[in-house]
């Protein structure tokens, strides 16, 4: 065991605008009502939400069914009379605007409360609200409702009333049917983040991979700062991080209407669950997800390409055999449920073919220190603790074995200076960290550090030279990140 120490031409892809059991017949239970079918992610919910066992679920649930059941009953029977029904308790209510009625909802099995008002007349006054609504300032009225318990429709206040009761007054409804009731609601729309949707900043671009508060996507779509639009043009987020050219990554900050799923959109009427972030290899069969030429598979090519763009050099790509246009840029690339990467740039279109290179995800999770949206299947990403190195790169390596970074290979300094590393491996494992230098026929250990854990760090002053850092898993096998600063 170890315990020693090209440039391509290409065009970015600017955002768009910017560029059951079977029984026989004589077992057959008794004839009646079948127990409600309650499924068990249901029922978990109930006794988690609700403080129920699993016994008072199952009773909830039938009780629930059978009172619905007799009040829709009621509702047709009793016509202009119905103005109601609710569930208190095990006993269902209903309410009634004549006595007679009320025999009727008692010979059904139900409680009846003679009320003034039935429920079309609460239905009429409700409509003229809606009727009204441009009358309603949204921060301070946040709705209204039919609240057939107390025979009255609700209008809620937030703050001071005298808006919602100017709203009733503009509405010229019946105020006695009305009941201004103070509120700390401020409704929102909710939303989902999913991969390979659009999004807009003035022009287009597309999600990448939800992430644990938001998402991430090209660097080239935006820089800190700048706000974001959903597929629907609803404020979203603001790009909180974002590197181009050198790199081609970023990462979005969505606002509390938007939640992050582990979801990649097909563009087939379906998502693709993301289940982590394994690294795929060359030759494996990749596909794409964007918001202007949807989904789209190949293979990767190769890796670590940099690429010449006309807006600068962008290193440590990966170069592909798919297709590509304006507005896909920062969109989903997957090998089966595992994420990839998202889009950067290319050349050719998805009419007559072409090559699109992708930005590798776990490395902008890595340097953002972001946690993926996975649906919890294997594959997750790297560790991220090292932070504040020029470069971090991420892999995986078996017990006994060792890799090179940066990716594979190795890197020139033309200056004399200080090489730091940082390794942050996963817990449970015991992995070292070394740099090697070229000495003109071999590689050479001038540092190391090998604590018996997962994490290491190493500083070494050296003169120009070639030089590469070794990860080696002395026990234990698992993902990893490293950090690398370098004269």
């Amino acid at each position: 065991m170890r315990r020693s120490l090209a440039a391509v031409a290409a065009a970015v892809l600017l955002p768009v605008g910017v560029l059951t059991a079977v029984v026989s017949p004589a077992a057959a239970a008794p004839s009646g009502p079948a127990a409600p079918d309650v499924s068990s992610a249901m029922a978990t919910a109930m006794q988690r939400d609700l403080g129920l066992t699993a016994d008072q679920v199952r009773a909830r649930v039938a009780r629930d069914e059978k009172g619905s059941r007799t009040d829709a009953a009621l509702r047709t029977s009793l016509g202009n009379a119905y103005a109601g029904g609710w569930l208190t308790g095990d006993r269902l209510v209903v309410a009634v605007t004549d006595r007679a009625a009320a025999d009727r909802v008692r010979a059904a099995g139900a409680q009846p409360a003679v009320v003034t008002r039935s429920a079309a007349d609460l239905d009429r006054v409700k409509s003229a609200l809606d009727r009204h609504a441009a009358q309603a300032p949204a921060d301070a009225v946040p709705g209204w409702y039919v609240d057939v318990a107390t025979n009255t429709v609700v209008v809620l206040a937030r703050g001071d009333a005298r808006a919602a009761r100017s709203f009733v007054r503009a509405s010229r409804v019946d105020a006695a049917a009305v009941r201004v009731v103070a509120s700390t609601e401020v409704p929102r729309t909710l939303y989902d983040v999913r991969g390979g949707d659009a999004y807009y900043m003035g022009g287009r671009c597309s999600v990448g991979f939800p992430v644990t508060g938001g998402f991430v996507t090209a660097g080239h779509c935006g820089t800190v700062g700048t706000a974001t639009q959903g597929y629907n043009q609803v404020a979203q987020g603001t790009f909180r991080g974002s590197s181009f050219p050198g790199n081609d990554y970023a990462w979005v900050q969505t606002n509390s209407n938007w939640t992050p799923q582990p979801w990649v959109n097909n563009y087939s009427g379906g998502n693709v669950t993301v289940a982590g972030s394994t690294e795929a290899a060359v030759g494996a069969a990749i596909c794409r997800s964007g918001s202007t030429t949807g989904w789209h598979c190949g293979t990767i090519q190769a890796k670590n390409q940099t690429v010449n763009y006309p807006q600068g050099t962008v290193t440590g790509l990966t170069r592909t055999n798919v297709c590509a246009e304006p507005g896909d840029s920062g969109g989903s690339w997957l090998s089966g449920q595992q994420a990839q990467g998202v889009t950067s740039g290319g050349s050719g279109n998805c009419t007559s073919g072409g090559t699109t290179y992708f930005q590798p995800v776990n490395e902008i999770l890595s340097v953002y220190g972001l946690t993926l949206r996975t649906s919890g299947g294997g594959g997750e990403p790297p560790p991220t603790g090292c932070t504040g190195y020029e470069a971090t790169y991420t892999g995986s390596v078996s017990a006994g074995q060792s890799v090179y970074q940066p990716n594979g290979s190795y890197y020139y300094s033309s200056v004399s200076g200080t090489h730091r590393g940082c390794l942050d491996g996963p817990t449970g494992v015991d992995f070292d960290l070394y740099l090697q230098k070229w000495n003109g026929a071999s590689w050479v250990d001038v540092a190391g550090s090998y604590g018996a854990g997962p994490d290491e760090s190493l500083s070494y002053n050296g003169t120009a030279g070639y030089y590469r850092f070794e990860v080696h898993a002395y026990s234990g096998s698992g993902s990893y990140s490293l950090g690398i600063t370098n004269p």
